[in-house]
């Protein structure tokens, strides 16, 4: 709310991380996550930030949600094991927030 839309994915990723890290909680942003395909390590992902371990947050700075955004999260949480991920998109009038469950 106080940067308001406007400005580039880094930005609401860092201000996102420091909001979150003043609060107690991990956050890491551009964290290395494995992708494995059949047990065996094929590449790598950077999260736009990683929350506790355990929830990616695909950030965007969009007019609005598009369904190659959930598409995006949903193929990393699908390549990643990871079972939660948000999208949030502060590029539209009002943040916009996509929860999605793998």
């Amino acid at each position: 709310r106080e940067l308001g839309p406007g400005f580039l994915e880094k930005v609401y990723e860092t201000a996102l991380a420091q909001e979150l890290s003043s609060r107690g909680v991990s956050a890491r942003p551009q964290a290395e996550i494995a992708v494995g395909y059949k047990g065996q390590p094929v590449g790598v992902y950077y999260a736009d930030l990683l929350v506790d371990d355990a929830v990616i947050c695909e950030i965007k700075a969009a007019g609005s949600i598009a369904p190659e955004h959930e598409a995006q999260l949903l193929h990393y949480l699908k390549a990643t094991g990871t079972k939660v991920g948000l999208l949030l998109n502060f590029g539209a009038r009002r943040l916009e927030v996509k929860r999605m469950v793998f």
